[in-house]
Formats: structure tokens, C-alpha cells, sequence
């Protein structure tokens, strides 16, 4: 565990249930800037809950989260040392499985919305700054074009465009190659690796073994709303500790050379 004094994110204790079903069991975690933390684990592990829980989606059941060393609330406006919702989501960005893009607005229109409405950027500069995105993510011929005419790659491509726009601290990346045809999900980790290499923090919930193993400087296995291991790529997926871990890597391993 890292000191948390300069982290951007950090959670302890973070528990969750919904209901009688205990998602989160008591998590710590510690994201400094330039992390690249890759969650791994079963279905039903708890990872999407994780950073639903680090951005305010889902409300912590119990246990803190705190952005850079300033405790968040589950309010959406807050005055005094913590951080409400709306502070918290203007700075920590999150890209979701299924894109959640706006269908009546343009690509353009889609990326410039929370600029202009959230951080009171002028039409102008949103706009430029878009442009710059849509160049960094290779849709800038797509501008004006409608969702449903973009192929899954190039929604989610979008999807991530749009949440830089908002110049965000940290990235969440929920399961983002998940719903895509096989051939498209090269063009998505490509962006991300990139992202990784120009210094952005993230944590990248994925089912991708090698790609988190080529982008991530730590990754942690969960199971059953716990940590049960963290480190390096190379000690997770080359030695793991655990009989757990191993399992599942042995599962993963047999399932992708099917």
C-alpha cells in the first residue's frame, strides 16, 4: 500500500452491498498519478462496483473515498474541505462498456456537450480542443457524423474522446472492449496504450490479460469483493501467490486459446 498523501485516488474500507449481497467487502486501494492499475477477476468480483463506487455512481455502502486527500461525499455540491459528486466527476472521467453516447447529437456535439455545460468553456475552445481529441483517437473525419453510424470501435473510441475532454486528473475504464467484435477491439486498447504512454492515470477494469499486462504498472485480482492479490504484472500473471489466482488464470488462459 502505497502513502496516500499525493494520491488522486484512494479508497479504504470501501464496502458496498446491495441488499443482503455484499459486493465490496472492505477495499484499500491507493491510484498516484501516472498509475496504471488493471482489475482483473471474475465475473461477479465486484471490479465494475469498485470504480462505480471511486466516481460516485454507486454509494458506498460504507468505508471513504477520498480525491486527492480530500474525503468525497455523496453530495453533489459541497462547500468546506471534502469534495461533492460534481467536483469529483469533473475531474475523474469514466468511459463505460456500452458508450453512452448522446444518439441525436453529432460526434462533435457529443465530446463539446459537458465542456460547455459543466466547465463553462466557451463553444470555440471546446470545439478546438475536440478536434484535437478526435486527431488523437483518428476520428476527426467523423465529426459530424451521427453515433449510429460509427461502428462499435469507433463509438467507444468517441466514448473515451469525450471523457478527455473534460481534462480529467484520472480515467475509470469499465470493461471498454467488452461489447465489440473481436476485430475491433485492437483499434480501443491502441488509444488506451497510447494514453498510458503520455502519462495518464487510469484504472482499467478488463478481462484483456495480455494488454493489462503490456499497459499497466500494477494490477490487482479480485475476487469476491476482495483483493486477494496486487503487484507487478510480471509476479500477478507470470507467479501468482495464490491458488485462487492461479485458477483463474489457468481458466482465462485455457478459455482464450479455445
Amino acid at each position: 500500500m502505497n502513502d496516500n498523501t499525493n494520491s488522486i485516488l484512494s479508497a479504504r474500507g470501501l464496502k458496498k452491498s446491495f441488499d443482503k449481497l455484499e459486493v465490496l467487502k472492505g477495499i484499500d486501494l491507493d491510484l498516484m498519478p501516472g498509475d496504471v492499475v488493471g482489475v482483473i477477476g471474475p465475473s461477479g468480483s465486484g471490479k465494475s462496483t469498485l470504480i462505480r463506487c471511486l466516481n460516485m455512481l454507486e454509494i458506498p455502502s460504507a468505508g471513504e473515498v477520498r480525491f486527492k486527500n480530500r474525503q468525497v461525499t455523496n453530495k453533489f455540491k459541497l462547500s468546506g474541505d471534502g469534495i461533492g459528486t460534481g467536483e469529483l466527476r469533473k475531474k475523474v472521467g469514466m468511459v463505460f462498456q456500452h458508450f453512452n453516447l448522446y444518439p441525436h447529437k453529432t460526434v462533435l456535439e457529443n465530446i463539446t456537450q459537458g465542456p460547455i455545460v459543466v466547465l463553462k468553456e466557451t463553444r470555440e475552445l471546446a470545439e478546438r480542443h475536440a478536434m484535437e481529441l478526435l486527431e488523437k483517437v483518428g476520428l476527426l473525419d467523423k465529426r459530424d457524423v451521427y453515433p449510429s453510424h460509427l461502428s462499435g470501435g469507433q463509438k467507444q473510441r468517441v466514448a473515451i474522446a469525450r471523457a478527455l475532454a473534460m481534462r480529467p486528473d484520472a480515467l475509470l475504464l469499465d470493461e471498454v472492449t467488452s461489447a465489440l467484435d473481436p476485430e475491433l477491439v485492437g483499434e480501443v486498447l491502441q488509444v488506451i496504450k497510447e494514453l498510458a504512454e503520455q502519462g495518464m492515470t487510469m484504472i482499467l477494469v478488463t478481462h484483456e490479460m495480455g494488454f493489462a499486462a503490456d499497459v499497466a504498472n500494477r494490477i490487482i485480482f479480485m475476487e469476491n469483493g476482495v483483493i486477494v492479490e496486487s503487484g507487478l504484472p510480471s509476479d500477478l500473471l507470470q507467479s501468482p501467490q495464490t491458488e485462487r489466482l492461479k485458477s483463474f488464470l489457468a481458466r482465462h488462459l485455457r478459455h482464450s486459446i479455445r
